[in-house]
């Protein structure tokens, strides 16, 4: 860090401390986190016109860090979750009367639970074969159809939706990008029971679900342009914990730690030395250094404004090392692993993790999907053969819920 660095870093933390001062008596409340937000602090990072300080994100650690100090709630908490994902994409699309109305609820903790109106049961993989429409009626877009694999679709208070606006261009060109209530008439939730025996994705189904026309995001029939910058959130945050690592305890490297928990697994098993084991763990421990290395680079290049290839990159490795060390640790545990019985909580967590692993493979985009990212963005490798490309969607050969004219 430069002399002016740190100079321009120590009259932010007074500024910062001054404004605790004045404002943080020890109450989080409504009042307090309305405070915080209009004052920049909650998104230091964001743009002024988007409720933040037009921050680099070490000054919003700084920041961070002087609320935390004095145990202050409600600093720089524009990268967690859903307010990363649904603000940063209303940050960078949204009309003035968005960013009026929705940012400072996802700040404040107003708004907190979301679900992305995305995948449809006709469609697999092929997210821009979405079918769901959304027809203009004055003020209003009236929605219809059907989405499915909704995470805590049964909970949520709000959703993004892709819906299809125009059907006589082609696919990619004719979905636009809203943000509505999830309490609207006309919405309706049904749990789906998964293998693990939990219900955390939804059927949705839209039946004539009337939606202000202030809720489009960016501009019409631009709804694929628009979700680009959502995937890049959802897939950050499913690929890489941004940045690699922390030193574990004592100063220990990750090299050294960063497979303590499948050493301890065979250890508990009684097969630390058993080669076949000791390789399956170095192998692991391998992937998990370089996907740390890699989050490294990737912050580099979100910083910048870039990274959405280099999170897919992360992604499909997540897949790869969540299932293979669940597996190696359920091959540990012998017998056990086959009752799924929560009276041994410990095989237990392992049977259950080793099913939910594979939600990393199919939420926020495939792992095939993100193969042909990473083949084409980094690789730099022709892409594969289009049969639609260019075709109308209307013409386009689908299943699903399409009507005899093909809308």
């Amino acid at each position: 860090m430069t002399i002016e660095q740190e100079r321009a870093t120590g009259e932010l933390a007074d500024e910062v401390r001054a404004w605790l001062a004045a404002n943080w008596h020890g109450t989080d409340d409504a009042d307090w986190r309305r405070r915080v937000v209009e004052a920049g602090w909650a998104a230091p990072t964001w743009p002024r016109d988007a409720f933040g300080r037009g921050l680099s994100r070490a000054d919003a650690k700084t920041v961070a860090a002087e609320f935390a100090a004095v145990g202050a709630p409600g600093a720089a908490v524009e990268t967690r979750a859903f307010t990363a994902l649904a603000g940063n994409t209303i940050v960078e699309f949204g009309s003035p009367e968005l960013k009026r109305d929705i940012l400072p609820k996802l700040l404040s903790g107003e708004l907190t639970r979301g679900c992305l109106l995305y995948s449809e049961p006709g469609n697999g993989s092929d997210l821009a074969g979405l079918q769901t429409r959304a027809e203009r009626d004055g003020d209003v877009f009236v929605v219809n159809g059907q989405k499915i694999w909704t995470t805590g679709g049964h909970e949520a208070q709000f959703a993004l939706l892709l819906a299809r606006t125009n059907w006589d261009v082609p696919k990619h060109a004719g979905i636009s990008f809203f943000i509505i209530p999830m309490d609207l008439p006309g919405i309706e939730v049904r749990p789906i029971k998964q293998m693990t025996g939990e219900s955390d994705f939804n059927e949705v189904f839209l039946t004539d679900v009337r939606i202000p026309a202030g809720t489009l995001v960016g501009e019409l029939n631009d709804g694929w342009r628009v979700l680009q910058t959502a995937l890049k959130e959802e897939r950050r945050t499913m690929g890489f914990e941004l940045g690699a690592r922390a030193q574990g305890e004592g100063g220990r490297a990750p090299i050294f730690t960063a497979s303590d928990d499948l050493i301890e697994a065979a250890r508990a098993a009684g097969k630390l030395g058993d080669e076949a084991v000791r390789q399956n763990i170095m192998r692991i421990h391998s992937w998990r250094l370089v996907n740390d290395w890699n989050a490294v680079r990737a912050k580099k290049e979100i910083e910048a404004g870039g990274g959405s290839s280099l999170a897919s990159l992360g992604k499909l490795a997540n897949s790869r090392i969540l299932h293979e060390s669940w597996a190696l640790k359920f091959r540990l545990i012998g017998a056990r692993g086959m009752l799924y019985d929560p009276a041994d909580k410990a095989a237990y967590e392992v049977d259950h993790q080793m099913m939910w692993s594979f939600i990393n493979s199919i939420g926020g985009g495939t792992d095939q999907i993100q193969r042909n990212i990473i083949s084409e963005r980094i690789l730099g490798l022709p892409k594969g053969y289009e049969p639609d490309r260019g075709v109308p969607f209307r013409d386009v050969r689908k299943g699903g819920t399409a009507r005899p004219d093909g809308k």
